[in-house]
């Protein structure tokens, strides 16, 4: 995990640097779904966040279990680290066999899987795949693809992970009680992925929310000990009333990918202090493939 956690700032780049990749995803106008499961569904809902927003045309983030695909889409874009997730390979099989005519993208780390077969277009990006159970350079690598193809200079967030990646830690962080990830706009999906490494890695107990959905309940557990991390813009107040709490609250006005990337680093520390393994994390494994 930490080598290739570590790797982040060199994946990003090359990714940028893919331009007949980009030119493979949907064009501006199409009606998109992006599909995926557990950490790639995260990047799904940061990527039609950002794409929505900046006028690309409607795009739909989906859990691939949980997807309403039949829609109208023109294409319909699945992230995949390993290509073998059952929830995704059976959402694609079940468009080309109902004779859907949405455009399939693939975004996959292993070329060599079945989910190459089963879509239009396979975007492959061997060089971001993992061995470690956890993941971190697949899913932001295939965000900065996609950012990359609606015009973002990834050059500041590069920047902004290599120093991350050097600097020390506040110990503090590192033995809170509790964390809360906060995002808005595209970087919800990168609070909920931010929950989900200190979960899988440290079996800490975290949680993630829209920043302004925060105040309607969440904020009730914050109190000294426990961190509320915001990844993005704060809203307005919010900085002032989690004063009172006496939580912690991290807010370091970088790039939410960066920010990620020290999210990952706190994860990847608790892990080792309470002599855990994240390449391997207790009830997980690189893929899930449901039996039949």
């Amino acid at each position: 995990m930490e080598a290739e956690l570590r790797s982040q700032p060199e994946t990003w780049a090359t990714a940028a640097g893919l331009r007949e990749e980009q030119s493979l995803l949907p064009a501006a106008g199409e009606r998109i779904a992006v599909v995926g499961c557990g950490t790639s569904w995260f990047m799904a809902q940061s990527y039609a966040v950002l794409r929505e927003s900046a006028g690309h045309g409607v795009t739909d983030a989906f859990a691939a279990s949980e997807a309403f695909v039949d829609r109208d889409y023109d294409a319909v874009v699945a992230i995949t680290r390993s290509g073998t997730t059952t929830e995704v390979l059976e959402l694609l099989d079940g468009l080309r066999s109902s004779g859907n005519r949405a455009r399939t993208v693939g975004i996959v780390g292993d070329p060599d899987t079945p989910l190459v077969s089963l879509v239009d277009v396979a975007i492959r990006l061997p060089f971001a795949d993992e061995q470690s159970v956890v993941q971190t350079r697949f899913a932001t690598t295939a965000l900065a693809l996609v950012r990359a193809s609606l015009g973002h200079d990834l050059s500041p967030a590069i920047d902004q992970a290599a120093a991350a990646i050097e600097e020390e830690l506040d110990d503090e962080l590192i033995t809170a009680d509790q964390y809360s990830f906060l995002g808005a706009g595209w970087t919800v999906g990168l609070a909920h992925e931010a929950a989900l490494k200190m979960r899988e890695a440290s079996q800490s107990w975290t949680e993630s929310y829209p920043a302004k959905e925060y105040r309607h309940g969440p904020i009730a557990i914050a109190a000294p000990g426990r961190v509320t991390w915001m990844l993005g813009e704060v809203p307005a107040g919010l900085s002032g009333d989690l004063a009172v709490t006496g939580a912690r609250f991290e807010d370091r006005p970088i790039d939410g990918m960066a920010d990620l990337v020290r999210a990952q680093r706190v994860a990847l520390a608790r892990a080792r202090r309470a002599g855990l393994d994240p390449d391997s994390p207790r009830n997980l494994s690189r893929s899930v493939i449901l039996p039949s």
